[in-house]
């Protein structure tokens, strides 16, 4: 009888310890899935199929001095921001939608044999290149080289048919605060890592962020700053930022998928994406 039991609580322990092993391969496959999820980069759900920074990614700032708000009411946005700084927002609309539809698969299955119209990285946008945007996405969005000139880089932002496009813009949902006597106007964007426009600034407006990440630096209109128009955003990051004093410093901040900056009138800005970026901006003309 006792050599009976032994070995029943000998069976008991290895029916155990395997079952104990099984629960917990099948947590680990849980977290694994979870995490192939979850992750930024891993797919659809990611980065929407975008590919993420490339070696020698650009960091985000140390310190964000841009202020963050998702509580914002009208009246607080006309008076503390409109006519004053910028702001980020959080959480004010659901775009949810919009982002899986600027998946990159979503993007080229719609959209992949329109033609759009490429501006040059600098300042003014001296030229203009059309080509179909399949072309574009697949041979030219790539990661910047530091080296080139912002006349040799090629950018889809701000020249969208919204006629064709309307299919796309029609699922948007822009911020809710306007400005008396302007009418809202989108503008489409797709870059690659390391890619941005140097300063330059025109009337008030809102940029989203759908996939990726974009730096943005700002100087008020009374404050010009230091650049040259035909050196990219990389270029000056790299070259004059370091140098700059602290009180020469622009304001700064990374927007993340899915957060809105505003920038009021005139206000210099300059932006460098961090991964390959979808973003939207809706310019208060």
């Amino acid at each position: 009888m006792a050599g009976g039991r032994a070995r029943g609580s000998r069976r008991a322990v290895r029916l155990s310890e395997g079952g104990g092993l099984m629960a917990r391969a099948s947590r680990l496959l849980a977290l694994w899935a979870l995490a192939a999820v979850a992750l930024p980069g891993s797919g659809e759900e990611g980065d929407g199929g975008w590919r993420p920074g490339g070696p020698g990614a650009v960091a985000e700032e140390e310190r964000c001095t841009v202020e963050r708000r998702s509580d914002l009411t009208y009246a607080e946005f006309v008076q503390q921001y409109a006519f004053v700084r910028p702001v980020i927002l959080q959480g004010l609309t659901d775009n949810s939608r919009f982002r899986a539809l600027c998946s990159r698969e979503k993007l080229l299955a719609s959209f992949g044999d329109r033609v759009v119209r490429l501006s040059t990285a600098n300042t003014y946008s001296y030229q203009k290149v059309d080509l179909p945007f399949q072309e574009y996405v697949e041979q030219l969005l790539h990661p910047q080289d530091p080296t080139s000139l912002g006349n040799d880089t090629l950018y889809f932002f701000g020249d969208n048919n919204f006629t064709e496009w309307a299919s796309l813009f029609r699922h948007y949902s822009p911020p809710p605060f306007g400005l008396l006597g302007t009418a809202p106007a989108y503008s489409f964007g797709i870059a690659g890592a390391g890619s941005g426009v140097p300063f330059h600034w025109h009337g008030p407006g809102y940029s989203e962020v759908i996939y990726g990440r974009k730096r943005w630096f700002l100087y008020p209109p009374e404050k010009t700053p230091e650049f040259h128009p035909n050196k990219t955003t990389l270029a000056w990051l790299r070259d004059t930022y370091p140098a700059l004093p602290p009180s020469a410093r622009p304001l700064e901040c990374t927007i993340q998928a899915g957060e809105v900056l505003y920038f009021p009138d005139r206000w210099w800005h300059a932006t460098l994406n961090l991964d390959t970026s979808v973003f939207i901006s809706t310019f208060l003309g």
